[in-house]
């Protein structure tokens, strides 16, 4: 069964159920409100939250049977960094809209199709809304085969470009939500070289979203991309499959383990698929069944 996941905000619905025990509507704010109850109830896809706190497009989101949620990432293209450059090098396009999972997989969605934890006994903290992490490629995989194998559609891991793509979510600064660095602390889970303590995975979407509605893109843990580190290409290109050689494979993202310049949009590093890196995990993409859409 997938179901349409609307968020709604808090604060809005709070002034909603004030105006409804009133049965008045006293100011333009409740009107406005009303009209949000009513949108959201019927549909309304969720909108996706800006860097600057305010409300930007309309985001589609879904809901797997497993809990998992989606949000549907548009067409287009960006200007993508080649790695050992650290700069923006050539123009990808993303021609095919995809479902992109809100958040890594956690250690809840790992249990209910794996049936094992990889990572019991060795992270400061466990329970179901935490990423799932100790995983390999290789673990990755397993897991997608088996969700392949419910029929509700087909999952992958995301290529480096739809990663990428996704992550930077229309921008072209180092971050997603800008350039200052002062900022990623409101959005990431990352080693600020300090004594807070706080340097291991935390429950997925503690922090802010990117502009399209995806936790924990910067910091928590890496996450593993389907293709592998052969050499790139920095010409343009459209819906690249990514690199069938080397025997090495992108995580993106960074994590808790890395200072702030590992946690940039265009960040890479690549590990042996069979890895199981302490701070490695992954989110998954969706192309839904059909009639499940």
């Amino acid at each position: 069964m997938v179901t349409n996941k609307i968020k709604r905000p808090p604060p809005s619905v709070a002034i909603c159920k004030s105006a409804s025990r009133l049965k008045l509507l006293r100011s333009p704010a409740d009107i406005l409100c009303l009209f949000t109850l009513v949108f959201l109830a019927v549909g309304t896809p969720v909108m996706a939250q800006k860097a600057d706190g305010n409300y930007s497009a309309k985001l589609q989101t879904l809901t797997n049977d497993l809990g998992m949620s989606f949000v549907k990432i548009p067409t287009g293209s960006f200007m993508m960094w080649t790695f050992g450059t650290l700069k923006s090098t050539h123009r990808v396009t993303i021609p095919k809209a995809f479902h992109l999972q809100t958040t890594e997989v956690t250690q809840g969605q790992w249990k209910a199709v794996m049936r094992t934890s990889p990572w019991l006994g060795k992270v400061r903290n466990e329970g179901d809304d935490y990423p799932a992490q100790y995983l390999s490629w290789d673990d990755a995989q397993e897991f997608i085969q088996k969700l392949n194998a419910r029929g509700d559609g087909t999952y992958r891991l995301p290529t480096e470009e739809e990663w990428e793509y996704a992550c930077r979510a229309g921008t072209t600064t180092e971050y997603s939500f800008g350039d200052d660095v002062g900022r990623l602390g409101d959005f990431a889970w990352f080693d600020k070289k300090d004594d807070t303590g706080e340097d291991y995975a935390h429950r997925v979407g503690l922090k802010r979203p990117n502009p399209w509605g995806l936790y924990d893109m910067h910091g928590n843990v890496r996450e593993w991309c389907q293709d592998r580190s052969g050499k790139k290409s920095t010409s343009a290109k459209t819906d690249p499959a990514g690199s069938l050689s080397d025997w090495s494979r992108p995580v993106r993202g960074g994590s808790w383990a890395e200072y702030a310049s590992g946690c940039r949009s265009g960040q890479v590093r690549y590990f042996d698929g069979s890895d199981r890196c302490p701070s490695c995990g992954f989110r998954v993409m969706w192309v839904p069944a059909p009639k499940m859409r």
